[in-house]
């Protein structure tokens, strides 16, 4: 095999990581084929492809490395002690290729490929893995990968492709991202449960006014629904404590900290009274959302179809409803952050 002069691009001393990736990167399997064989003919062969484009790709790949990579005696070649130390990082390259390749074919695989999906810290108790179980009964092979976080901080994961789906609240409005409603929940003013309102069943936001609150972190859905909820009640909430889980302002609540606007709780917690919101919609809706013209891998399509067919009954039903009227301590829902 003899070296011949190239016009094509080539490599310097003063070549870039990426330059040397770009030239270098399609003939490292040439160069790998021939090292397993020692013979150049036979590693045409076997790569099917013909024996003058694996001897040119060969030559051009040592001229760019400056290096001899094999002795050759006719159409037998053998390794330089050069091309021996290339080979054991081209094979790790290689290997490492082929398993990212195995990994996203095996991930968009219709029956057992994988779903990124991101919900709110409140849905991980009973909402999401009712949602999973009832998926799973029609695509028992699909596998998740489930992260929880508050809504813009999922967004933000969407949008890094780190996600393909979603549920969050309130529903996002944004050029970049495709949102659908699927289901609303009321919230509740919930009280220490030796609170001068905790008799009641029902309550005027306003009533409230004076009440220190305990609230989510700003950059929570919830919190923003708290502002805004108490601003329509005409004022503006004095804030005691902040945090960033639902569960842990209710034990701030029953340990006399504070008042808070919350979903309903997965199960009772004792010391707090639930009350029901009156005069205005207290409410949040949750939504699914998805990055605009992202494409779907089958599973991903399938799992997006079967939450869009879950409209108005996303939610465990009790607390869920628009129109449900709840008392205290009533409901077992829980949704998003």
């Amino acid at each position: 095999m003899q070296h011949q002069h190239s016009s094509g691009p080539h490599l310097s001393r003063n070549s870039d990581a990426q330059d040397i990736v770009t030239l270098l990167a399609p003939r490292l399997a040439y160069f790998a084929g021939v090292a397993r064989t020692e013979h150049v003919t036979r590693a045409a062969q076997e790569m099917q492809i013909p024996q003058s484009t694996l001897s040119r790709a060969l030559v051009r790949l040592e001229k760019d490395l400056g290096v001899d990579l094999f002795a050759r005696r006719g159409r037998t070649v053998s390794l330089t002690p050069s091309g021996r130390t290339f080979l054991a990082s081209v094979e790790r390259a290689l290997g490492e290729v082929e398993r990212a390749a195995e990994s996203v074919r095996a991930d968009a695989d219709p029956a057992s490929g994988k779903v990124a999906f991101g919900f709110l810290h409140t849905m991980g108790s009973e909402t999401v893995p009712g949602l999973i179980r009832a998926f799973r009964a029609g695509h028992p092979r699909v596998r998740f990968s489930l992260v929880q976080n508050y809504g813009e901080a999922m967004i933000e994961r969407l949008r890094a492709g780190e996600l393909d789906l979603c549920l969050t609240s309130p529903v996002p409005d944004a050029p970049d991202l495709v949102a659908r409603r699927l289901d609303e929940q009321r919230l509740r003013l919930v009280v220490p449960d030796d609170h001068r309102l905790a008799a009641r069943k029902r309550v005027r936001l306003a009533e409230a006014a004076d009440e220190a609150f305990v609230t989510l972190e700003p950059g929570y859905g919830l919190r923003r629904i708290t502002d805004d909820l108490c601003q329509e009640a005409g004022f503006k909430p004095r804030i005691a404590f902040e945090g960033e889980e639902a569960e842990t302002l209710r034990g701030l609540v029953a340990a006399g900290l504070g008042v808070a606007l919350l979903p309903p709780p997965a199960v009772p917690r004792p010391g707090v009274v639930e009350l029901t919101v009156t005069g205005q919609r207290a409410v949040r809706e949750i939504g699914v959302a998805w990055l605009d013209g992202h494409p779907d891998t089958p599973p991903v399509a399938a799992f997006k179809q079967f939450l869009l067919s879950r409209k108005g009954r996303l939610l465990p039903q009790l607390g869920s409803g628009p129109q449900a009227e709840l008392g205290p301590h009533a409901g077992h829902s829980p949704s998003g952050d």
